[in-house]
Formats: C-alpha cells, structure tokens, sequence
C-alpha cells in the first residue's frame, strides 16, 4: 500500500525512531510501512492519522488494479 508516511515524518522532522516512539511501535515497523512492505493494522493506521490530525485517505492510498 502506497503511503505518505515518509513526507509526513520528514515535515515534523522527525526520525523514524521518534515516530516509532510516538507510535509505540519499533523503528523497523516504521522503515517496513514506509517501503510499502508492510501494511498497518487499523488500529495503528487510526493512530497514524489521529497523530498527524489527517483523514486516513491523505495518509494510505488504496492500491489500484493494473490490470
């Protein structure tokens, strides 16, 4: 799933492991979203959108078929 975490952390300046701490989740879970390699649970995708007051759907991009 495509997402803007990345842009978003580097507009508060933040490393990834200051994210993950705000998160509460590990530094490697960050690095895995932001690469598309792993997708979040609800709950944190709700945490993610809540921390940076924005609508999910400005955060994670539903995948398109290609077909």
């Amino acid at each position: 799933m495509k997402n803007r975490l990345k842009v978003l952390r580097a507009e508060h300046d933040w490393t990834q492991a200051n994210l993950a701490e705000r998160l509460e989740v590990s530094r490697q879970t960050v690095n895995a979203i932001e690469k598309g390699k792993f997708d979040p649970s609800l709950p944190l995708a709700f945490k993610i959108a809540r921390l940076f007051q924005l609508p999910i759907e400005q955060i994670f991009e539903e995948p398109t078929d290609d077909r």
